[in-house]
């Protein structure tokens, strides 16, 4: 059905499309069993010491308010992760700031965390709770004069909701958002969310994700402090604002982050960057140009416990994952391998 709609999707501003899929998945009434395959049993996992039904899940930034997450659940998805959350509504940048770059297979976005709000992102989770494993990305107001209060903020009011809680220090939309790949900075960001942890007794998982533009040598910085203030997980990776050169689309200037096939090796370099630096101790989730279960299992090979897509979606549309998924069976079928679990990080 996708297929035959595509060209009228496509024919639509991208803005006002996803506008239209998030009304369709509010109706919630695609039927569950649609998107399950034989042998699923073979992909089930586990992250941050929870079951997850498959190691697929739906990256930030298509549900950025928390509307349509227990729908999205029912496309096959083993995990959701909704936001970027920020403390107070935020419109974000002037539109238009979404451009598909068709030749590439890819995205780029300048939306700049627009959102509803923590207060109202709340109160849906309170209202309609999760059915199942749903990640919330956080992150500060464009205006904010503390960026890492705004961390705290969310990270205190949105906790209970959560699975895991994503702190977005990688966004190249944000304007000084990057900077706490430094050190110093990072290092009082983790420092005071694991004493809010500590003094509330707050058990949710926080995971980091971070930019794929860093240097080499903040690899090794970013790991030490992960281990330091045992955050338990990363995401590799956001979006670039870098990598313009060998795209073909006439649209590849336009400012803001990229997604999609071009980030596939680029993510793919730093996942096992990352598992090799950390000896598989940190749990990884691969983002980057995954639109098959080829390019889902070489993540996975690669290091990552679980992986996320969106821009993938975007071009193939909501059956992906239960393509995905049949062919990660196939692959793990061939590869004489029983379980997803025992392929993470084989070729790292």
């Amino acid at each position: 059905m996708f297929s035959l709609l595509r060209p009228y999707i496509f024919g639509l501003d991208p803005e006002v499309a996803h506008d239209l899929a998030i009304k369709s998945l509010k109706f919630n009434v695609l039927p569950k069993a649609f998107f399950h395959i034989d042998g699923e049993e073979m992909l089930e996992t586990e992250l941050f010491k929870k079951k997850l039904k498959n190691p697929i899940g739906l990256a930030a930034g298509f549900d950025k308010s928390a509307e349509v997450y227990n729908s999205l659940f029912k496309l096959g998805f083993g995990f959701v992760e909704v936001g970027t959350v920020t403390p107070k509504h935020q419109t974000g940048n002037l539109k238009p700031r979404i451009f598909r770059l068709e030749k590439d297979k890819a995205m780029i976005n300048r939306l700049g965390f627009n959102n509803d709000g923590m207060e109202t992102v709340s109160e849906r989770l309170s209202e309609n709770p999760p059915d199942d494993y749903l990640g919330i990305n956080i992150g500060p107001n464009r205006d904010t004069k503390d960026k890492t209060s705004d961390f705290i903020k969310c990270f205190d009011k949105l906790n209970k909701f959560a699975s895991y809680i994503t702190i977005n220090i990688s966004s190249p939309n944000t304007e000084g958002l990057r900077d706490f790949h430094e050190k110093e900075l990072l290092s009082d960001l983790l420092a005071k969310l694991n004493k809010l942890k500590k003094d509330k007794k707050i058990q949710c998982p926080i995971v980091l994700k971070i930019s794929p533009d860093i240097a080499e040598k903040e690899i090794f910085n970013i790991n030490e402090m992960i281990l330091k203030f045992r955050i338990d997980g990363i995401i590799l990776t956001n979006t670039t604002n870098q990598y313009r050169e060998n795209l073909s689309d006439n649209k590849k200037h336009e400012k803001g982050g990229l997604s999609g096939l071009p980030l596939q090796k680029i993510s793919l370099k730093l996942i096992k960057q990352f598992f090799k630096s950390s000896k598989g101790k940190v749990p990884i989730i691969g983002v980057g140009g995954i639109d098959s279960g080829q390019s889902a299992f070489e993540k996975i090979a690669a290091g990552a416990t679980a992986i996320q897509l969106y821009t993938g979606m975007v071009y193939n549309g909501p059956g992906v994952v239960k393509d995905i998924k049949k062919e990660l069976v196939e692959i793990l079928k061939k590869e004489k391998i029983k379980n997803i679990q025992k392929a993470i990080g084989i070729n790292s």
